[in-house]
């Protein structure tokens, strides 16, 4: 939400020069809808439109403002140069939205170094990152991050998407509104006079509602394409801020009863009130559903501009003000209003670093009102003392020198120094982590297994010295399977197909190993067999793309047509290519059930290899690491003091009691069934650590250290089903 022009008067201000009333009640608008936000992230765990009120708001002010500047501009003593000149505005826009938004993300900053545990560092800071030079919110569009209930796994920063798209919207609209304004410029300069404010008022209104409706029709039809990018799409959130410039640019002046007034202003909040309850934001907004907080936005903004028709100069507004309206700007909603801003930055972060501390998922309502009420504290401070004297809205401590000189140490001078600094502080740091884990290698090849047994401990009962695991959860983070290092791995968007080739190359006998990354991360394993055993292994990899008939696969909930076009001409290219079996994954978990089963789409792929004579190896997919509280980042888990009990998963939870695969292999001969559940688990749950390796690399894929201490165990199955990838004999 963007910052307003504080003020401290309860009512309307007479305008002057075509300046409409100053608007109180949409102050305390403001205030209402920010108690909202914070009030809904803290208790409620859902979205409560708030956001969608301080769109239309922004848009409100910010067009009405461009369109009386383009109309101004037409006065011949307004020179083309100052008409298109941006700056004064950029610099307003400056002053008023960078200082708290700095502010906060260097406290994000340092409290993440204090709270967080490294292993997130990296993802906090491209969007510290991503926040200051707002974009934010495509940062979490193309990461697909839910905005949903806060919980200690929460990024900090994910309520800033919404000030990006305001700041893009400010800009965007600030550039195109100052053309059209050149344009008629040079239109009544060199062509003919277009000076008529209501000519004018209907180009942009068109021009305007135009964009608005092309935004609309795109938020409702993305919500079914892909609703987790769709609600931070800037264009589909664009029609929102332009509703309210659309009512800025075409305010109905019609005269109506003051109890219509008063009936409509009374259900539109009440709207706003309690829209969070039974509309679920996340899933539909920025959808038609959408037009509920925006809809009652408008109608509060038109109910109290109606009583404001015409007001005398130098006197002040009627005071025919709905109820609704006149409550609205009392003292404490205005007052509120006047921190909204700041309050909206503070709230986010406090909740979720607190949230980390505790190691807590929910807060209860004494936690919360702590958290509210040090959340307004700090927005009184960031306002009082960064905000006001930054924006020039509170004079300097009067230290002026008496010969009359310029002062250069001033209150403003040191904030904004120290703004700089921790800026510049903040992003060089932020760099060089980045830079030192993006170059970390992680070399595990050689570890000794006496002292790193790994899954050995579980399997064969060897002993586990007491030594530091490895690698550490800051550095398996990097243990990625070699096709993903080497280039192999097809990501969402590439739909070629990249072979790779590993074990024995010169070998006569091939498996393929063909799936999404569930099967890519045994290639540490199999590339080891293959050149103990002399077979080729060659790999046909796709991020999220497990082999399946189904028709309209989804990843993470988005429909992801791509994967089955893909699979079908995989399995095409691997039959052409005549490999003696394939390797891929045969199960998964359940989505909403304990334990593991055999998706109805997987057989069809498998009996269409084994047509073409082809054996297939359908390995049982491991645990999915979660608990009561939902899924576990195991890196994570580790770096912040949990242990190898505490970051576990139960094993009755994850995998059924038997594998569900044997029942195809009991009906298909050369369909052989691999199981290493009891290379991950033990009777009783899954740990994160076996035998000194850390088991994942994040939240549900096995580490490749891991994976190549399940090596033997994975070439005793194969050689037990099929012979031929055995050692060869003396």
């Amino acid at each position: 939400m963007a910052a307003t022009t504080p003020t401290t008067a309860s009512t309307h201000r007479a305008p002057a020069d075509n300046v409409p009333a100053y608007r109180t009640d949409l102050d305390g608008l403001r205030g209402i809808a920010i108690a909202l936000v914070a009030c809904f992230h803290v208790w409620f765990g859902r979205v409560s439109g708030g956001v969608d009120v301080f769109l239309v708001l922004s848009g409100y002010f910010f067009v009405g403002s461009l369109l009386r500047h383009a109309i101004h501009s037409q006065a011949t003593h307004v020179t083309l140069r100052d008409t298109i000149n941006p700056w004064p505005r950029l610099k307003r826009l400056l002053r008023r939205l960078i200082p708290a938004l700095f502010t906060v993300l260097i406290a994000v900053a340092v409290l993440t170094v204090v709270v967080i545990p490294q292993t997130r560092w990296v993802s906090i800071g491209r969007e510290l990152i991503a926040s200051a030079l707002y974009y934010q919110n495509w940062h979490l569009a193309f990461n697909s991050q839910d905005y949903l209930a806060a919980s200690s796994a929460n990024s900090p920063l994910q309520h800033i998407w919404s000030m990006s798209v305001q700041g893009q919207f400010f800009v965007l609209t600030l550039v195109v509104a100052l053309a059209f304004a050149a344009l008629i410029k040079l239109v009544a300069r060199f062509i003919a006079p277009v000076a008529d404010p209501r000519a004018i008022r209907l180009l942009v209104g068109l021009a305007v509602l135009a964009v608005a409706l092309v935004s609309f029709y795109w938020a409702h039809m993305r919500m079914g394409v892909n609703q987790q990018f769709n609600y931070y799409d800037t264009f589909s959130r664009l029609w929102e801020p332009l509703a309210g410039g659309l009512l800025a640019i075409w305010l109905p002046s019609w005269r109506v009863p003051r109890w219509l007034r008063t009936v409509t202003a009374v259900v539109a909040l009440a709207l706003i009130v309690t829209c969070g309850w039974w509309i679920d934001g996340v899933n539909a907004y920025p959808g038609p559903w959408a037009l509920v907080p925006v809809g009652s936005t408008l109608l509060i903004i038109w109910a109290g501009a109606t009583a404001l028709e015409r007001p005398r100069a130098g006197t002040p507004a009627p005071q025919g003000l709905p109820p609704v309206n006149r409550m609205l700007a009392s003292r404490w909603p205005v007052w509120l209003g006047t921190i909204a801003y700041a309050l909206y930055l503070w709230h986010w972060p406090l909740l979720i670093f607190y949230l980390t501390w505790r190691e807590k998922n929910h807060a209860n309502f004494i936690e919360g009102v702590g958290l509210l009420a040090l959340s307004v504290g700090l927005a009184w401070l960031t306002k009082r003392y960064i905000e006001d004297p930054l924006r020039g809205g509170r004079a300097e401590p009067a230290h002026a020198r008496r010969d009359g000189r310029r002062q250069w140490v001033t209150y403003t001078s040191v904030v904004t120094s120290v703004l700089v600094i921790g800026t510049l502080v903040t992003g060089i740091g932020i760099k060089v982590w980045d830079h030192r884990v993006a170059t970390m290698v992680v070399d595990t090849k050689n570890l000794d297994p006496r002292t790193y047994p790994g899954a050995r401990a579980l399997l064969e009962g060897w002993p586990v010295p007491a030594v530091d695991p490895q690698p550490s959860p800051l550095m398996v983070t990097q243990d990625f399977p070699e096709t993903s290092t080497d280039g192999y791995m097809s990501d969402f968007e590439d739909p070629r197909i990249h072979v790779g080739v590993y074990g024995d190359p010169t070998a006569t006998r091939t498996i393929a190993l063909i799936g999404g990354s569930h099967a890519e991360m045994w290639i540490s394993a199999l590339d080891l067999l293959g050149q103990r055993n002399h077979f080729k292994v060659t790999t046909y990899l796709k991020m999220g793309c497990p082999m399946s008939t189904e028709l309209v696969p989804k990843q993470d909930g988005v429909p992801y047509p791509e994967c089955h076009d893909w699979v079908m001409r995989v399995v095409d290219k691997v039959i052409a290519d005549d490999p003696d079996a394939v390797f891929t994954n045969a199960t998964r978990p359940r989505d909403y059930q304990p334990g593991d089963w055999v998706p109805p789409t997987y057989p069809p792929i498998f009996d269409e290899f084994i047509a073409s004579g082809i054996e297939v190896f359908g390995i049982r997919d491991t645990p999915w690491p979660h608990n009561a509280q939902g899924l576990i980042d195991t890196p994570t888990c580790l770096a912040d003091g949990g242990s190898a009990t505490s970051c576990a998963t139960r094993r009755a939870v994850a995998l059924a009691p038997e594998n569900p695969a044997d029942e195809l292999a009991a009906t298909r001969p050369m369909f052989h069934a691999l199981d290493l559940s009891d290379g991950v688990c033990d009777a009783e749950i899954c740990p994160a650590v076996v035998g000194n390796i850390v088991v994942y690399k994040d939240w549900h894929h096995l580490s490749a250290t891991y994976v190549r201490s399940l090596t033997d165990e994975l070439g005793r199955q194969m050689a037990a089903t099929a012979p031929w990838t055995a050692p060869p004999g003396p």
